[in-house]
């Protein structure tokens, strides 16, 4: 298992975290898909955190992630939330006239402590041939 610290802990919380647009509309696509793909890195790497594995689905998004717990997970995906909706729907304007906010205020997360991150890994990859 590895091991990351900063400059007081030393951790490994690794969540996985599903959320979707607003009522569930099949948005993420035609090119938004990957924009929000580099998004949600760019946030990760700035909050020096680790994307291990990413799906984006047309109506909801899996991430598997490594975040440092002094920061916390909620405040994460805040940041990913709050910047990939500013930037996603100037950049891609016909968001706005589809849904009045780009994602629903909640998501789901668990800890992956207890499975083994190769099978969430592994179930994650394997959501687009659901």
């Amino acid at each position: 298992m590895e091991y990351k610290s900063n400059n007081n802990v030393v951790y490994s919380c690794k969540y996985h975290v599903v959320w979707c647009p607003k009522y569930r509309k099949k948005v993420l696509v035609v090119g938004v898909d990957v924009r929000l793909k580099e998004l949600i890195h760019e946030v990760a790497i700035e909050r020096q955190s680790e994307v291990i594995e990413l799906e984006v689905m047309q109506n909801h998004v899996h991430l598997l992630i490594e975040v440092d717990p002094q920061y916390g997970i909620h405040r994460l995906v805040k940041q990913i939330k709050g910047r990939s909706s500013r930037v996603l729907r100037e950049e891609f304007p016909w968001l706005k006239s589809r849904i009045p906010t780009l994602w629903t205020n909640s998501y789901f997360v668990s800890t992956v402590g207890g499975a083994p991150l190769e099978i969430v890994k592994q179930y994650i990859e394997n959501q687009k041939n659901v």
